[in-house]
């Protein structure tokens, strides 16, 4: 209700106080400097014709400012160029590992890995650490031998163990 009210409200007399606000004197020129207002009014004492100079329009001029195309481009500022160097380098690209990936990925910069990827390479480290050593991971998947490393070492798959259940027996001799 709150808004119904407040909608009146703004609407209310709509028209009228549009019509006034276009009706109102359109605003003047910015005043100039004492010291040039008293120059003008000279200079417009002694040369009247400079009032309709000033007013008139130059067709000629006019035809050459509609030939005018300007093209222009931002200067690199010193801190776009020591810092934004790198992010405009081209980077490598690699096909994803694998057959079981999500069909939109195409491709992978290289460097960095999928988590399909890191899942899959974290459970063929823990199923066969002998073969699958931090060097071979890194060369398979383009990757710096530290980030093999930190991620061999700190990361692990889940595993899910299953225990049997405990007897009646067992239950009962607590």
């Amino acid at each position: 209700m709150g808004a119904a009210v407040s909608r009146a409200m703004r609407n209310f007399n709509l028209e009228n106080r549009a019509e006034r606000e276009i009706s109102k004197m359109k605003p003047s020129l910015a005043p100039k400097h004492p010291s040039t207002k008293n120059l003008l009014r000279e200079e417009m004492s002694r040369h009247p014709e400079i009032r309709g100079e000033i007013t008139r329009k130059d067709d000629r001029l006019l035809s050459l400012l509609k030939d005018v195309y300007v093209d222009s481009k931002d200067p690199v500022s010193s801190m776009q160029a020591k810092g934004g160097g790198t992010r405009h380098e081209m980077k490598e690209f690699r096909l994803p590992k694998g057959h079981h990936f999500n069909m939109n990925i195409t491709d992978i910069p290289k460097g960095k890995i999928s988590v399909v990827e890191a899942l899959t390479l974290l459970n063929n480290y823990k199923l066969d650490p002998d073969t699958w050593t931090a060097e071979k991971i890194a060369q398979e998947y383009h990757l710096e031998l530290k980030d093999v490393n930190s991620l061999l070492r700190y990361f692990i798959t889940f595993e899910v163990k299953i225990f049997p259940p405990e007897t009646k027996k067992a239950l009962l001799s607590k």
